[in-house]
C-alpha cells in the first residue's frame, strides 16, 4: 500500500493535472490521514541518524490545492482557512488547554500536553511532551518523547524545498524559553538548550568544555548543555560580534533525567 501511495504522490508531483482525478486526490488524503494518526511520518529514526521521506512532504504540499477556504467556527471564535483542526483529543489521551491549536495532519501522541500553543500539519510530537505557552511546532518538525518546549519556543517548519530536512528534537530534550530551532537543525537526545539560544543551519555550535574548541553546525550532540554566545567576525566596516551557541557541559547519563536536568542548570547557571 505504501509503495502504491508513494508512486501516486510522485506522479501527481510531476503532473499537477492529476489532482483532478479522484484516485490521486484520495491517495493524498490517505497520506494526510496516516500522518494525523502517526502511521506515517516525514522523518523516521534509523541506525545512526534519520531518514527524510521527501514524498510525504510532497503529499502535504499537494494537499493544499485540494482544500478550499472556508470559515471555521469554534464557539465565539471564527477562523478562515483551508485546513481542518485536529479533534478527538480525549480519545487520543492528549491534554489541550485553550487556546492550544493543532492542525489536522499533525500527530500528537498519548500524554502530550499543549498549553496555548500551535502545532502545524505534518509535525510529529511523541509521548509525554509538553508544548508550553506560545510555543510553536512548525510543519513536518519531529519532536521526541518527554521533551519540554518552554514558553515561546519556536521550532521551525519546512515544506519546500522538499529535500530540506525538518527540525528534529530527540527524546528527553529540554528547550528553554524563547529558544529558536530552525533550518533542519537536529538536537540529539537529552540535550538542554538554554533560554534565548538561536540555532539555524549556519549557526556555529562551539563546544568550549575542552582545551580546544570543537565546532558543530546543524547538530547539537546528545546530552549537551547549550547557552547563547558570540564570537568576533571581521567585516569590511570593522570587527563585530556574531551570535553563536556554546556547549558548556553535559548531562550525566548515570542520573535520573529530571535530576540531571536540574543539576545541569544549577551547575552551569543556565537560564530557562
Amino acid at each position: 500500500m505504501i509503495a502504491q501511495l508513494q508512486k501516486q504522490i510522485e506522479e501527481a508531483w510531476g503532473d499537477r493535472n492529476l489532482l483532478n482525478f479522484s484516485e490521486y486526490a484520495n491517495a493524498i488524503q490517505t497520506v494526510i490521514l496516516m500522518l494525523d494518526k502517526g502511521e506515517l511520518r516525514v522523518a523516521d529514526p534509523v541506525a545512526g541518524g534519520w531518514h527524510v521521506n521527501e514524498w510525504i512532504k510532497k503529499a502535504v504540499i499537494l494537499y493544499f490545492p485540494l482544500r478550499h477556504m472556508k470559515e471555521i467556527e469554534v464557539g465565539p471564535f471564527v477562523f478562515h482557512d483551508k485546513m481542518k483542526l485536529k479533534t478527538n483529543y480525549k480519545e487520543l489521551g492528549v491534554r489541550v488547554v485553550p487556546h492550544g491549536i493543532a492542525r489536522y495532519g499533525a500527530f500528537l501522541a498519548k500524554g502530550v500536553i499543549m498549553m496555548p500553543s500551535y502545532v502545524n500539519i505534518g509535525a510529529y510530537v511523541d509521548e509525554g511532551t509538553m508544548v508550553d505557552t506560545w510555543a510553536t511546532v512548525g510543519s513536518c518538525a519531529q519532536v521526541g518523547k518527554n521533551v519540554h518546549l518552554s514558553g515561546g519556543v519556536g521550532i521551525g517548519g519546512v515544506l519546500e524545498p522538499v529535500q530540506a530536512a525538518p527540525v528534529i528534537i530527540e527524546d528527553n530534550c529540554f528547550i528553554g524559553s524563547r529558544a529558536i530551532v530552525v533550518e533542519g537543525v537536529r538536537v540529539e537526545r537529552e540535550a538542554v538548550i538554554g533560554a534565548g539560544v538561536v540555532l539555524t543551519g549556519s549557526t556555529k555550535i562551539i563546544d568550549v568544555t575542552g582545551s580546544e574548541p570543537i565546532e558543530y553546525k546543524g547538530r547539537v550532540p546528545a546530552r549537551s548543555v547549550v547557552i547563547p554566545g558570540s564570537y568576533t567576525k571581521k567585516f569590511a566596516a570593522g570587527d563585530y560580534q556574531v551570535p553563536c551557541a556554546l556547549i558548556i557541559g553535559t548531562r550525566k547519563e548515570s542520573t535520573d533525567k529530571k535530576t540531571s536536568l536540574n543539576d545541569a542548570l544549577r551547575e552551569h547557571n543556565v537560564a530557562v
